[in-house]
């Protein structure tokens, strides 16, 4: 009943700021925008105009990378691989995919994915010439990348950037781009669900989903809509053969919109946050409330004098809608903080207890505290060679783990560490505790490390007995103690 009643008083509020004659009309004007066709010369009606005008916006991408391969001798498939490991040779491997031309001076849109690790990038125009291209900004968080070409004094077809919260379910659309390498090609359909966030295809996951069919080489391409402007970057097909099933999802315009601006700025890319770590409202959950469907993102902690403290919510309130869009998970909580700018000002709606509530909040962005003091450890003891780093909220969003996750976070290990060798410690732990001291940041840790080495100093080094490091860490949530002596190693999962 409670989602009922909030879907009812976001349109009643709506209606009620409108005069008697615009209410009325607003119903007319979404009858005339959205209707089947009523005629046989409007089935014969044609989308060539669209395709023509957002067609030489629409570019091929073609990648290049070359890796470092070993090639077996006749005499190791016989007798076995001796130690001999052969002369490494280059092989060469190439991808294609698709982009949009959204500034007349070369600036490109397409997909992290399609650019990924490529030596080389090359853009074919859809007048056959082709340049070479550098890449802005590449984000793997949207799954977006920002690439410029050098076009001198040309001025490039461009395609116009819609609005994506406009896109409602059953619009027509187009997909252009370069499936399979055969050249630019157009698919058409409609819009089948808006809002998809569990696809795992991007942390910033909130998709269009479309019934165009869009097939490998699409990626990056256009999805348009029916008045010709761009509503998104098609990004993945659901499909276990890697052929189409009438199943596509396109990054909205209104986060491409992110990604290029902070390309087009200073580089960094930092989405707005309201400061709190919540849960999705499943079924279960939504029955304890007194919701009578899932839906929502609960509260489990502020974030202290975050935007969310500081406007009035609560551990245990339940986030419902932003700016009158509704909150469904944690993917759409995100979407609609991050596509808005620093210092706007968002409605928010909560239930709290049995009541909704209402309130205001001013986005920020997340805060580097403490500074993330990125170090290499160096010195005579096992973690020798691990580069660690301070959790903060800024941070964390940048490497998509918990924003309000706190510690000292493993970053890499040198390739000819004692770490890298026997993996007690790997990318992305959490270190909590060295010889019970609790490690809150980098500076303790480093401190801690030259404590025991300092024990060990005075003492000969025949009556020396080897130090012991007892730590413990998370890893992918659970829990992890070792213990080192000498050369002797020994790990558990505590919890």
């Amino acid at each position: 009943m409670i989602m009922k009643q909030i879907t009812r008083t976001l349109l009643a509020a709506t209606l009620l700021a409108m005069p008697l004659s615009a209410q009325d009309d607003a119903y007319f004007t979404q009858d005339s925008e959205r209707r089947v066709p009523t005629s046989q010369m409007e089935v014969k009606l044609s989308y060539a105009p669209l395709v023509k005008s957002a067609s030489p916006a629409v570019v091929n991408i073609y990648t290049r990378k070359v890796e470092k391969v070993r090639r077996s001798s006749w005499l190791e498939r016989f007798f076995g691989d001796r130690g001999n490991h052969g002369v490494p040779e280059e092989r060469v491997t190439g991808s294609l995919g698709s982009g949009v031309i959204v500034r007349a001076n070369g600036i490109i849109i397409t997909n992290n994915h399609v650019i990924k690790g490529a030596d080389e990038i090359t853009v074919v125009l859809s007048d056959r010439r082709e340049f070479d291209a550098e890449v802005v900004m590449a984000d793997a968080g949207t799954d977006l990348a920002v690439l410029r070409i050098q076009v001198g004094d040309d001025v490039l077809p461009i395609v116009k950037m819609a609005d994506s919260d406009h896109v409602e379910v059953g619009d027509i659309v187009l997909a252009i781009g370069n499936p399979f390498g055969v050249g630019q090609s157009v698919t058409g359909g409609i819009v089948s669900a808006t809002a998809r966030t569990q696809q795992g295809i991007s942390d910033f996951g909130f998709f269009i989903q479309t019934d165009a069919s869009i097939n490998p080489g699409n990626s990056g391409g256009a999805l348009i809509g029916i008045d010709g402007e761009l509503i998104g970057i098609n990004t993945a097909i659901y499909s276990r053969t890697g052929a189409s099933n009438g199943i596509g999802f396109a990054v909205p315009t209104n986060m491409v919109q992110v990604v290029l601006r902070a390309a087009l700025t200073d580089g960094t890319l930092v989405r707005p946050w309201i400061g709190i770590d919540g849960q999705n409202v499943t079924s279960d959950l939504a029955e304890g409330l007194g919701l009578d469907r899932a839906g929502g993102v609960i509260i489990g902690s502020l974030y202290p004098n975050g935007p969310a403290e500081r406007g009035g919510l609560n551990v245990g309130d339940v986030i419902l809608s932003i700016n009158n869009f509704e909150v469904i998970d944690e993917g759409g909580l995100n979407f609609r903080t991050a596509t808005r700018a620093e210092g706007e000002m968002v409605e928010v709606v909560v239930l709290r207890g049995d009541e909704l509530e209402t309130y205001q909040l001013s986005l920020e962005l997340p805060p580097e505290n403490p500074s993330r003091n990125v170090t290499l450890i160096d010195g005579r003891h096992p973690f020798q060679g691990v580069t660690v780093a301070n959790l903060s909220p800024r941070f964390n969003d940048e490497n998509r783990i918990n924003v309000l996750r706190k510690g000292v976070m493993v970053t890499k290990l040198s390739g000819n560490s004692a770490a890298a060798r026997a993996r007690f410690v790997m990318p992305g732990d959490v270190l909590l505790e060295l010889n019970s001291q609790p490690i809150t940041t980098v500076q303790t840790l480093v401190n801690t490390l030259d404590s025991i080495t300092a024990s060990q100093e005075g003492v000969d080094e025949d009556e020396r007995e080897p130090a012991t490091y007892l730590f413990r860490l998370e890893r992918r949530g659970e829990v992890r103690e070792c213990a080192i002596r000498g050369n002797s190693l020994r790990c558990g999962t505590v919890r």
